[in-house]
C-alpha cells in the first residue's frame, strides 16, 4: 500500500505511512533500476549484483514495516526501527550491508521528530552511522554519495525540501564518483551502490512530494556505461591488477559491543572489504576474505554467529592468486597431473550418541562422544583432530555450547602446525547435512565453503522432557512437560511427545523445505519416528524425510529442515 499525493500537496510530517509508503517506492525503484545497477556493479569487486543486493535488503525493510502494520498501527518510531531492523537482518552484499546501516542511522533520529529538520539530522547521522561500520573508506563509493545527500540539506527546511536537496546532492556526487575512484573511470561508469542509493532517496522525494525525480545517469553529463563492465577486473586504486580475495562472508552476530570491537580487527587482517553494522547486540558482518573458515571462526569466538553466507567469488587458474597456484600445483604434485600425493583431510565431529557415531564413522568422520553433563573439553577435541592424523581438519562442534571449547582446540592444533577450520554448527542434524557435503578432493577453503553453506541451510530443533516447573520464551512448564526447542529456544510445550513433534515440524516447515532429517534415540518411542514419516507425507507432497537412529544418550529427539 502507498500513499497518492494530490497535484501540489507535501507532506509536513514523515509519519508511520509514509515511512510504509517510502519502503513500498524505494523497492520499486530499484526493481526498475536493478539490472543497470548490476550492469555497472565494478568495485569493490565486479560481481555483478549491487542491484539486486540492494534491491534484497530494501525488500526485507518493506516487509518488516509491513509485518508490524499487520499486527497493529504503529507509529512513526516503530515503522522506522522495523525498517532498520528488517534491512539489518536482511542486508545482502557490501552495498545492502551499508545501506541497512544507513537506515539504521535515520531510524535514530527519525524516532525523536518527523519533520524537514529532523530529516536533514537523520541523513547527517545515517552518513556518519555508515562511514564508521566501513572498516576503510573509500572516496568515490556510496560513502561519498551519502555524505554529500547530508551536507546538502544540512541548512533544514520542510520535509520536501530536505529530501530534494539530499537526492540533488547525492545525484551530484554520484556523477562525480569516476573521477574520485579509479576503477570506475576505467570502466566509464558510476558508482553502483551510490546510484542505487539516489535512487532510494528520489523515492522519498516522491513520497513527501508527489514527483518523482529523473532516474540517475539521465541527466546531461550524466556518466554511462561504456561496454561490458563485467568484465572489468575491480581492485583499490592502491592495488590496480591484484586479484582481490576468494570469498564474501557475511553472518548476522549476537555479540557484545566489546566483543565486536576485537571481532574488527581480527577480520580486518584477515581481508577486506569490512564492514560491520548494527547494535544492540545484534550486528551484520561483512568481510571478503580468502580464508572463509577462519572469518566465521572469528565471529564465534566474538559471539553467536547465525544465517551464515559464503559466496566464493568467480575465479579459475588464469586469475588465482600466486599463492593459490602454488597449493593447485602443490596437490597436482611434481609432474602437474594430478597424481602427486594430496594432503591428508579429516572431519572431527562431536555426537551425542553411539548410533550418530557410527554413522560419522562410516562417513569418514573421527569422532567424539558428548554424553549428558558431560560435554568434551578442549583436550578431548585436541586429542581427536591428533588422532585423525591428517594436515587438514574440519571441526564440526554440533553444538552452540561447545563453541568456544572448539575455538580453543582449533587454536591449539593450529599451533602444531595442523590447518584447522571450525564450522559453528549448532546441532547434530547441521553436522550431519555439513558431512553430506564434503568432498576431500576438493580445495580445503572450497570444501569448508560447501559444509558451511550446508550447515547454515539447516534448521534444527529438539525435543526435551522437562524436569522441572520452569519458565520459558514459550511460558511456563511442568516437570514431565515435552518441550520443542527450535533453533535453541522453547517454542512449544506439550504433553505429548508425537503431538509436540508434529507441532514443531509443522512450524518448521511453514517457512519452507526440501528435506526433513529426524534423529531418534534407543528410548525413543518406536512408533514416533514412523508417524512424523506420515506426517510429512500426508501434509507436504514435495518435501523428503530421512531417519536416523542415535543411540543411546540422545535426545528424543532431533529435527532437521533442509
Amino acid at each position: 500500500m502507498s500513499r497518492a499525493l494530490q497535484p501540489d500537496e507535501e507532506l509536513v510530517e514523515l509519519d508511520a505511512e509514509a515511512v510504509r509508503t517510502w519502503c513500498a517506492r524505494a523497492l520499486d525503484a530499484l526493481g526498475r533500476e536493478r539490472e543497470e545497477i548490476d550492469a555497472i556493479n565494478v568495485y569493490p569487486v565486479a560481481d555483478g549484483d549491487t542491484g539486486t543486493n540492494l534491491y534484497l535488503t530494501a525488500e526485507a525493510a518493506r516487509e518488516a514495516v509491513e509485518a508490524v502494520f499487520a499486527a497493529s498501527e504503529p507509529d512513526t518510531a516503530e515503522a522506522v526501527r522495523a525498517m532498520a531492523h528488517g534491512a539489518l537482518l536482511g542486508a545482502r552484499g557490501n552495498s545492502g550491508t551499508i545501506l541497512a546501516q544507513l537506515l539504521r542511522g535515520m531510524a535514530a533520529v527519525l524516532a525523536e521528530g518527523r519533520d524537514g529538520d529532523h530529516l536533514a539530522r537523520a541523513l547527517a547521522e545515517a552518513s556518519a552511522a555508515a562511514r564508521q561500520a566501513v572498516a576503510h573508506p573509500v572516496e568515490g563509493t556510496v560513502l561519498t554519495v551519502a555524505a554529500a545527500a547530508a551536507a546538502g540539506c544540512a541548512g533544514g527546511g520542510t520535509l520536501l525540501e530536505v529530501a530534494a536537496r539530499a537526492h540533488d546532492g547525492a545525484r551530484a556526487a554520484l556523477e562525480a564518483t569516476p573521477g574520485q575512484l579509479a576503477v570506475l573511470g576505467r570502466a566509464g561508469v558510476v558508482d553502483a551502490g551510490g546510484r542505487g542509493l539516489v535512487a532510494v532517496l528520489g523515492a522519498l522525494v516522491e513520497t513527501v512530494g508527489g514527483r518523482t525525480p529523473d532516474p540517475a545517469g539521465t541527466a546531461p553529463g550524466a556518466v554511462r556505461v561504456l561496454g561490458d563492465v563485467r568484465a572489468v577486473p575491480a581492485a583499490p586504486p592502491a592495488c590496480d591488477g591484484e586479484a582481490g580475495p576468494a570469498y564474501e562472508v557475511i553472518y548476522l552476530l549476537e555479540a557484545e559491543d566489546a566483543a565486536v570491537d576485537l571481532l574488527r580487527g581480527r577480520l580486518d587482517a584477515l581481508g577486506d572489504s569490512l564492514v560491520v553494522v548494527g547494535g544492540d547486540g545484534l550486528w551484520n558482518v561483512h568481510v571478503h576474505v580468502d580464508d572463509a573458515g577462519a572469518a566465521v571462526e572469528a565471529g564465534i569466538q566474538a559471539g553467536r554467529p547465525h544465517r551464515i553466507r559464503i559466496t566464493h567469488f568467480a575465479a579459475d587458474a588464469a586469475t588465482a592468486k600466486p599463492s593459490e597456484q602454488a597449493e593447485r600445483a602443490e596437490q597436482a604434485g611434481p609432474s602437474g597431473d594430478g597424481h602427486g600425493e594430496r594432503a591428508r583431510r579429516a572431519v572431527v565431529a562431536v555426537v551425542p550418541g553411539e548410533g550418530l557415531a557410527g554413522l560419522c564413522a562410516e562417513a569418514g568422520a573421527t569422532t567424539v562422544r558428548s554424553r549428558p553433563g558431560e560435554p568434551p573439553a578442549d583436550d578431548d577435541l585436541l586429542e581427536a583432530i591428533r588422532r585423525a592424523h591428517a594436515r587438514e581438519v574440519v571441526l564440526l562442534p554440533n553444538d552452540t555450547e561447545l563453541r568456544r571449547t572448539a575455538a580453543a582446540a582449533a587454536e591449539r592444533a593450529r599451533a602444531e602446525g595442523i590447518r584447522v577450520a571450525l564450522i559453528p554448527t549448532r546441532a547434530a542434524v547441521q553436522g550431519i547435512a555439513a558431512l553430506a557435503v564434503h568432498e576431500p578432493d576438493r580445495r580445503f577453503d572450497e570444501d569448508v565453503v560447501a559444509m558451511t553453506a550446508a550447515a547454515g541451510a539447516t534448521r534444527y530443533a529438539e525435543l526435551a522432557v522437562a524436569e522441572r516447573r520452569s519458565f520459558t520464551s514459550a511460558g511456563v512448564c511442568q516437570a514431565g512437560d515435552v518441550l520443542g526447542l527450535i533453533e535453541g529456544d522453547v517454542a512449544v510445550i506439550g504433553k505429548d511427545l508425537t503431538e509436540t513433534a508434529r507441532t514443531v515440524l509443522d512450524r518448521m516447515l511453514s517457512a519452507g523445505g526440501e528435506l526433513v532429517t529426524l534423529v531418534v534415540a534407543d528410548d525413543t518411542p518406536p512408533g514416533l519416528a514412523p508417524d512424523l514419516e506420515g506426517h510429512v507425507r500426508r501434509g507436504y507432497l514435495a518435501v523428503d524425510t530421512t531417519t536416523y537412529h542415535a543411540g543411546a544418550g540422545a535426545p528424543p529427539l532431533l529435527i532437521g529442515v533442509e
